[in-house]
Protein backbone atom coordinates (compact mmCIF):
# COMPACT_ATOMS: atom_id res chain seq x y z
CA UNK A 1 0.00 0.00 0.00
CA UNK A 2 3.42 2.30 0.58
CA UNK A 3 3.45 1.63 -3.61
CA UNK A 4 0.20 3.50 -3.57
CA UNK A 5 -0.53 5.77 -1.51
CA UNK A 6 -4.30 7.43 -1.84
CA UNK A 7 -3.57 10.96 -2.18
CA UNK A 8 -0.94 10.69 -5.45
CA UNK A 9 -3.37 8.10 -6.86
CA UNK A 10 -6.53 10.39 -6.50
CA UNK A 11 -3.99 13.52 -8.12
CA UNK A 12 -3.46 11.19 -10.96
CA UNK A 13 -6.85 10.37 -11.47
CA UNK A 14 -7.73 14.04 -11.44
CA UNK A 15 -5.35 14.80 -13.78
CA UNK A 16 -6.42 12.20 -16.31
CA UNK A 17 -9.88 13.22 -15.81
CA UNK A 18 -8.93 16.66 -16.59
CA UNK A 19 -6.59 15.99 -19.53
CA UNK A 20 -9.67 13.72 -20.78
CA UNK A 21 -12.20 16.73 -20.27
CA UNK A 22 -9.82 19.34 -22.11
CA UNK A 23 -8.97 17.06 -24.75
CA UNK A 24 -12.51 15.60 -25.83
CA UNK A 25 -14.92 18.21 -23.84
CA UNK A 26 -18.27 17.83 -24.70
CA UNK A 27 -17.87 14.97 -27.74
CA UNK A 28 -18.17 11.30 -26.55
CA UNK A 29 -19.72 12.46 -23.31
CA UNK A 30 -20.57 9.13 -22.38
CA UNK A 31 -17.20 7.48 -22.56
CA UNK A 32 -15.98 10.23 -21.02
CA UNK A 33 -18.43 10.15 -17.88
CA UNK A 34 -17.89 6.24 -17.61
CA UNK A 35 -14.13 6.71 -17.61
CA UNK A 36 -13.97 9.55 -15.44
CA UNK A 37 -16.71 7.05 -13.16
CA UNK A 38 -14.18 4.01 -13.06
CA UNK A 39 -11.01 6.14 -12.45
CA UNK A 40 -12.62 8.30 -8.66
CA UNK A 41 -14.41 5.00 -8.25
CA UNK A 42 -10.92 3.16 -8.43
CA UNK A 43 -9.15 6.17 -6.12
CA UNK A 44 -12.34 6.13 -3.75
CA UNK A 45 -11.57 2.13 -2.86
CA UNK A 46 -7.80 2.34 -2.54
CA UNK A 47 -8.63 5.83 -0.12
CA UNK A 48 -10.82 3.39 1.92
CA UNK A 49 -8.76 0.38 1.82
CA UNK A 50 -5.64 2.89 2.80
CA UNK A 51 -7.39 4.42 5.78
CA UNK A 52 -8.64 1.20 6.99
CA UNK A 53 -5.47 -0.42 6.89
CA UNK A 54 -3.73 2.46 8.16
CA UNK A 55 -6.27 2.81 11.45
CA UNK A 56 -5.51 -1.29 12.11
CA UNK A 57 -1.66 -0.63 11.85
CA UNK A 58 -2.19 2.64 14.59
CA UNK A 59 -4.35 -0.01 16.77
CA UNK A 60 -1.51 -2.24 16.79
CA UNK A 61 1.04 0.27 18.01
CA UNK A 62 2.41 -0.25 21.41
CA UNK A 63 4.46 2.97 21.78
CA UNK A 64 3.41 6.14 21.50
CA UNK A 65 6.16 8.94 21.58
CA UNK A 66 4.26 12.22 22.43
CA UNK A 67 6.44 15.31 21.43
CA UNK A 68 7.37 18.20 24.69
CA UNK A 69 4.02 19.73 24.34
CA UNK A 70 2.04 16.81 24.44
CA UNK A 71 1.25 16.70 20.61
CA UNK A 72 0.85 12.76 19.70
CA UNK A 73 3.45 11.90 17.02
CA UNK A 74 2.82 8.01 16.74
CA UNK A 75 0.03 5.51 16.85
CA UNK A 76 -2.39 8.35 15.39
CA UNK A 77 -5.82 7.12 13.78
CA UNK A 78 -6.34 8.52 10.55
CA UNK A 79 -9.24 10.52 9.52
CA UNK A 80 -12.05 9.32 7.82
CA UNK A 81 -11.49 9.85 3.84
CA UNK A 82 -15.08 11.21 3.54
CA UNK A 83 -13.56 12.45 -0.52
CA UNK A 84 -12.90 8.77 -0.97
CA UNK A 85 -16.01 7.50 -0.09
CA UNK A 86 -17.54 10.25 -2.22
CA UNK A 87 -15.14 9.61 -5.05
CA UNK A 88 -16.20 5.65 -4.68
CA UNK A 89 -19.95 6.37 -4.76
CA UNK A 90 -20.05 8.85 -7.38
CA UNK A 91 -17.49 7.35 -9.49
CA UNK A 92 -19.81 3.78 -9.27
CA UNK A 93 -23.01 6.21 -10.33
CA UNK A 94 -20.70 7.40 -13.23
CA UNK A 95 -19.53 4.64 -14.33
CA UNK A 96 -22.74 2.13 -14.40
CA UNK A 97 -25.28 5.01 -15.13
CA UNK A 98 -23.62 7.42 -17.37
CA UNK A 99 -26.82 8.65 -19.33
CA UNK A 100 -28.59 9.50 -16.66
CA UNK A 101 -25.63 12.07 -15.12
CA UNK A 102 -24.51 13.35 -18.71
CA UNK A 103 -26.83 16.49 -18.60
CA UNK A 104 -25.49 16.96 -14.77
CA UNK A 105 -22.38 16.08 -15.53
CA UNK A 106 -21.20 19.68 -15.23
CA UNK A 107 -22.58 19.68 -11.38
CA UNK A 108 -20.68 16.45 -10.51
CA UNK A 109 -17.66 17.39 -11.54
CA UNK A 110 -18.06 20.83 -9.67
CA UNK A 111 -18.71 18.81 -6.90
CA UNK A 112 -15.94 16.92 -6.55
CA UNK A 113 -13.35 19.48 -7.40
CA UNK A 114 -15.23 21.83 -3.94
CA UNK A 115 -14.61 18.37 -1.88
CA UNK A 116 -11.21 18.09 -3.20
CA UNK A 117 -10.37 21.37 -2.74
CA UNK A 118 -11.64 21.08 0.74
CA UNK A 119 -9.40 18.02 1.41
CA UNK A 120 -6.53 19.69 0.20
CA UNK A 121 -7.24 22.84 2.96
CA UNK A 122 -8.39 20.48 5.52
CA UNK A 123 -4.46 18.49 5.07
CA UNK A 124 -2.85 21.96 4.99
CA UNK A 125 -5.07 22.86 8.35
CA UNK A 126 -3.14 19.63 9.55
CA UNK A 127 0.43 20.42 7.94
CA UNK A 128 0.80 23.25 10.13
CA UNK A 129 1.58 21.07 12.99
CA UNK A 130 4.46 19.83 11.40
CA UNK A 131 5.68 23.20 9.32
CA UNK A 132 5.32 26.55 8.51
CA UNK A 133 2.75 26.62 5.11
CA UNK A 134 3.52 29.29 2.60
CA UNK A 135 0.83 31.38 1.14
CA UNK A 136 1.05 30.26 -2.45
CA UNK A 137 0.25 26.69 -1.08
CA UNK A 138 -3.40 28.45 0.46
CA UNK A 139 -3.93 30.13 -2.74
CA UNK A 140 -4.35 27.36 -5.32
CA UNK A 141 -7.16 24.83 -3.65
CA UNK A 142 -8.54 28.04 -2.64
CA UNK A 143 -9.02 28.95 -6.24
CA UNK A 144 -10.14 25.65 -6.89
CA UNK A 145 -13.05 25.66 -4.31
CA UNK A 146 -14.18 29.27 -5.27
CA UNK A 147 -14.37 27.65 -9.23
CA UNK A 148 -15.87 24.51 -8.37
CA UNK A 149 -18.61 26.85 -6.55
CA UNK A 150 -19.14 28.93 -9.12
CA UNK A 151 -19.91 26.10 -11.68
CA UNK A 152 -22.07 24.51 -9.19
CA UNK A 153 -24.16 27.79 -8.43
CA UNK A 154 -23.96 28.95 -12.09
CA UNK A 155 -22.19 26.75 -14.81
CA UNK A 156 -22.79 29.40 -17.78
CA UNK A 157 -20.15 31.98 -15.76
CA UNK A 158 -16.99 29.63 -16.50
CA UNK A 159 -17.51 31.04 -20.11
CA UNK A 160 -18.97 28.47 -22.93
CA UNK A 161 -16.77 25.37 -22.22
CA UNK A 162 -17.75 24.67 -18.69
CA UNK A 163 -16.43 21.19 -18.84
CA UNK A 164 -13.03 22.91 -20.16
CA UNK A 165 -12.49 25.06 -17.42
CA UNK A 166 -13.30 22.28 -14.84
CA UNK A 167 -10.94 19.68 -16.81
CA UNK A 168 -8.36 22.67 -16.26
CA UNK A 169 -9.02 23.09 -12.78
CA UNK A 170 -8.65 19.23 -12.16
CA UNK A 171 -5.55 18.90 -13.57
CA UNK A 172 -4.51 22.20 -11.35
CA UNK A 173 -5.75 20.16 -8.26
CA UNK A 174 -3.94 16.96 -9.32
CA UNK A 175 -0.71 18.38 -9.39
CA UNK A 176 -1.30 20.48 -6.62
CA UNK A 177 -2.30 17.50 -4.62
CA UNK A 178 1.06 15.55 -5.91
CA UNK A 179 3.27 18.45 -5.06
CA UNK A 180 1.58 19.02 -1.42
CA UNK A 181 1.83 15.05 -0.22
CA UNK A 182 5.30 14.76 -1.10
CA UNK A 183 5.89 18.06 0.13
CA UNK A 184 3.84 17.00 3.57
CA UNK A 185 4.91 13.67 3.88
CA UNK A 186 8.40 15.08 3.83
CA UNK A 187 8.32 17.70 5.87
CA UNK A 188 6.62 15.37 8.95
CA UNK A 189 9.53 12.92 8.32
CA UNK A 190 11.71 15.64 9.23
CA UNK A 191 9.38 16.44 11.69
CA UNK A 192 9.59 12.59 13.61
CA UNK A 193 12.92 12.75 13.14
CA UNK A 194 13.63 15.77 14.99
CA UNK A 195 11.61 15.16 17.86
CA UNK A 196 12.93 11.78 18.32
CA UNK A 197 16.59 12.93 18.07
CA UNK A 198 15.78 15.74 20.99
CA UNK A 199 14.07 13.09 22.78
CA UNK A 200 16.99 11.14 22.95
CA UNK A 201 19.12 13.95 23.75
CA UNK A 202 17.14 14.31 26.94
Amino acid sequence: MKVIQSHIFRALVAIIAGVLLIEYKESMVTWITMAIGILFFVSGVISLITYYVNKNRAEKTDAIVYDANGRQLTGMKPTFPVVGLGSAILGGLLALMPTTFINGLVYILAAILILGAVNQLANLVAARNYAKIGVFYWIMPVLILLVGIIALIRPGAVASAPLLIIGWCMLLYGIVECVNSIKMRRTKQMFEKEQKEDGHEC
